[in-house]
Order: C-alpha cells, then structure tokens, then sequence
C-alpha cells in the first residue's frame, strides 16, 4: 500500500489521537497547549465519531484544577478520558494526579511542555513542569518530533489500559507543538490494531458502581497506609516492559520502530550524550555528521522517562563508553544534579557491573525555549575530550556571574545538503505566518517534497516581530533548530522598518 503523507503540527497530531481515544476531553486553555483542546472541541462539535463511533464529550472547566477533577470523577465511572495542558496548568492538577495514580487508574494527560513562572513568567517551552510532577506516580514518556507525537500518543494510551498506571505524554512547546512536519498519519486500522478492547472492558468493570459495590478514596492510619503504598510497586516493575511491547506493536503494524531508549550513533563511541525531547534530535544529526567524520561519538535518547528501567537504559548503551554528558531542559535549583542526570547516575552506579564507572557530567540546556543548535552539541563533545570536564555546566548563554557555561563555535553548522531554507520576516498580525503556513502545507502534501514550518513570535504575539523558518527538499529530515544567518537561500521582509 502507497504510503500517505500529511502536513501537520503537534499539537493537531496529537490531539487526533487523544480525540479517537476518549469519551469525556477536559480541558483548560494554556499556551501552548490550547490548540489541542481547541482541535478537539471542533472536531465533537461537527460529529466527529472516536473509535467506538460515539462522539466524545468535550467540557471547558474554569480553570486546570476543575478540569483534573472533571477527569479523576469521570474516570471512576469506566469513562475513557483525557486532558491537555503545560506548566502552571499541569501543577494545579498535582492533587487529582496523586489520587489518579495511587488508585491505578488508565488515563493519558497529553502535555506541550512549558516552563514554569519563576524570577518570571514564560510562554514558551522546557521540561519544568514535566519534572514537577514526576514524584505522582504518573508514566512520563517523551516524544521528540511531530511523527514521535503522534505515534507515541497511541502507545500511551495502549499503555495505560493495560499496566493500569496513567501515563502523561509529552512533547517539547512551541518547538514541537507548533512545528509543522510531514509525517505519516496513523488509519483507524493503526489505532485498532493497538487497543485491546478487553482492556476497556476491564477498566469498566472496575468503575464505582451499586451493582458491584467497592471501597475506594478511604483514609488510612499508620497501621495499613506504608503497606498499601508498597503495593503498587508490581504495577511500576512491569510498566517498562507493557510500553515496549506496545512499541514492538506499533512497529509490526506500522513499520516505526521505538524502544524506551534509542541509541544513535558509533558502535563503539566513547562520549555519549543522553537526553530527551526534541534537542536529541538536533544531537542525532549532529551525531550522524560528527560519526562520518570518524569520530566515537553517540546520543541515547530517552522515552520512558518514569518508571525509568535501569535495564532497558543499560542494554542501550554502548559498552564502550567512557564519558557521558547527561542534558536537562530544566533547573533544579539547590539539587545536587537536575532529574535526567541524577537517575543516570543512580543507573550506573546500581548495576553497571564492569571494571570502572564511565565518568558522568551534567548540563542544562534551552531553558524558555533558548535555541540549542549542532554547534552547541558539538561544543558539548569537545569538552567531554577534556582530561577534567566541567561535573555540571550550563550551554547556550554566556554565565559571566558563576562561569557554569561552556564555549562553543557557532560558526560549526551542519551542511544542509538537498534543502532549500527560506526566512520571512515580519510583523504579528499581517498574515505572513498564515500566509508561510499555507506554503509550506501545499509544498509538504502536493509535491514529493519533505517540508517543515516553524514560525518564531514572542509573547505579544500580535504587533512584534514574527519570523517563519521553512526548509523543503527531497528526501527527509529532522532540524529543530532555527535557519542560521548566511544559511538561508531566500529571505523576505515584510516590514519596511526591519530592513
């Protein structure tokens, strides 16, 4: 069967399957996960059916918190159900999200990861509100690119219905969520092919009912409250191996193979880098340019981030490591090390079982959606040749207060072979966005051409700069990073002023 191809971004990728998924869809508008529930919404309200052919029932609440708790009632009467949201949004459903998980119940929170208000407040994406929660007992599994989230969604909700724990699935904001891509959508026969409606039936069964009365939501006293804590620990223990049969699913009937970690990269490299979200894709072509060069260099991208499997983790990296640099796209002020690079340490050091321990370092990256380029990949590899590389480091900013940040060339870039790479400047409001997302659309879906769209506006939105990014050619390929001055092989301004 001829492969079909589609134009999309995120944040419609996902919500297409989410929307296929549910029954009840509760949400709350945040940035920049709105338009997911916006998508939704639109589609119940013109009868679009889900998999069961019953059309879901979409519900604004007044705020995050109403929504988590539309979700946990729902869901005790054997509704399938599922939300949107990001940062500031994700934590007032903290309370709700303990509840859900301590009563293993199946549910995905589909997240455009966000950062959260700190010194300031931001609109714009890292994994801060991710790490936030991720001591609720909540699956965190991480998709890196507009394909990953759609795909990825799917195995989330096949997860959750059989491992009973819920699972949030997130995507990096604005990189992900907004970035148009061509992908491969998934056909009803893709998403039947996933879901046991066995499974349903089994969360059905165990909803609160008089006709099979149950005991749930009770308090508890020292004498019962460690124990029944611990009785969970079954559930997490055969999570990983649920989601990577769920893969290994996905990739019979789709031809897309995933594994809670995928490793790019030398055979045999000896500096690795290990991190999650769309930046593992700039630092696997960054890999794939630096390996034909001849040098041992490798990226481990992680997936299933909770619960995170020392074995999986372990099976994937290369033996012959000897330095690993751990990215986090968050800050964890006052820690000893961010979350990523802590459970890797705790991983290697638990169950390595070889002569000496590969030397771990640890950086922060990207922070409010700071652009993380190849160059600064490449930087980070040159400095794990020091014979004392920094422990903890900070790259994409100059830190002239604690000297945490390293150098890098950026004039490194990646030759962009076959591509054609536009910029547009303009002005928010005077339809060039919608004008280069039309564009880039009709080139993605009515010529052979492999195509992405980003698009590159601040917080005011309307009345500031806006500058589209389009890149096109012939054969595919990932690139979420920004087109470089002197890269661009046609450039356009709208505004006079900005000339």
């Amino acid at each position: 069967m001829e492969r079909q191809w589609i134009m999309i971004d995120g944040n419609e990728a996902v919500a297409k399957v989410a929307h296929a998924l549910s029954e009840v869809i509760a949400i709350y508008p945040i940035t920049p996960s709105t338009p997911m529930g916006e998508f939704a919404d639109t589609w119940s309200a013109s009868g679009q059916p889900n998999l069961w052919g019953t059309i879901p029932l979409v519900v604004e609440m007044q705020s995050e918190g109403g929504a988590a708790g539309t979700l946990h009632g729902t869901l005790q009467t054997g509704a399938l159900a599922t939300t949107f949201t990001a940062s500031q949004g994700l934590l007032l459903m903290i309370p709700n999200m303990y509840k859900i998980a301590g009563e293993l119940t199946p549910v995905v929170f589909h997240v455009a990861a966000r950062s959260l208000a700190a010194q300031g407040l931001s609109i714009f994406g890292d994994h801060s509100d991710v790490m936030a929660v991720r001591s609720t007992g909540f699956a965190l599994l991480a998709s890196n690119s507009v394909q990953e989230a759609q795909d990825l969604a799917l195995i989330a909700h096949a997860s959750t219905l059989q491992a009973r724990i819920p699972f949030l699935h997130f995507f990096d904001g604005f990189r992900t969520s907004h970035e148009i891509d061509k992908i491969e959508p998934l056909t009803h026969e893709d998403i039947r092919a996933l879901i046991d409606d066995s499974l349903v039936q089994a969360h059905r069964q165990r909803a609160l009912s008089p006709e099979h009365p149950c005991i749930r939501g009770t308090a508890q006293n020292p004498d019962t409250y460690f124990q029944a804590r611990e009785s969970v620990n079954s559930f997490y223990q055969v999570c990983p191996a649920i989601v990577q049969q769920a893969m290994d699913t996905f990739a019979a009937q789709t031809g897309r193979p995933y594994h809670l970690f995928d490793y790019a990269g030398a055979a045999d490299a000896e500096r690795v880098i290990v991190m999650m979200g769309s930046g593992a894709e700039t630092a696997q072509a960054t890999v794939d340019y630096l390996s034909a060069q001849g040098e041992k260099v490798g990226v481990l991208n992680v997936h299933l981030f909770r619960p995170f499997s020392v074995h999986h983790f372990l099976q994937a990296l290369p033996a012959t490591v000897k330095t690993i640099a751990v990215l986090d796209r968050t800050k964890e002020p006052g820690s000893a090390g961010e979350p990523l690079y802590l459970d890797i340490v705790a991983a290697l050091q638990e169950d390595w079982g070889r002569a000496s321990l590969p030397r771990v370092i640890g950086g922060r990256y990207g922070l409010s959606s700071k652009e993380f380029t190849p160059a600064m990949v490449k930087g980070i590899y040159d400095e794990m040749l020091r014979e004392e590389p920094r422990k903890h480091f900070i790259i994409g900013i100059h830190d002239d207060v604690t000297s945490t940040s390293l150098d890098y060339d950026p004039a490194f870039v990646l030759a962009e072979t076959g591509l054609v790479q536009c910029l547009f400047w303009g002005l928010g409001s005077d339809g060039t966005v919608g004008a280069n997302k039309n564009s880039i659309k009709i080139i993605g879906e009515e010529t052979p051409n492999f195509a992405q769209g980003y698009f590159v506006y601040d917080s005011k939105k309307s009345g500031s700069v806006t500058i589209s990014h389009l890149r096109f050619g012939s054969h595919p390929f990932s690139a979420p990073y920004l087109i470089g001055a002197g890269q661009a092989d046609f450039v356009a301004c709208h505004q006079f002023a900005f000339s």
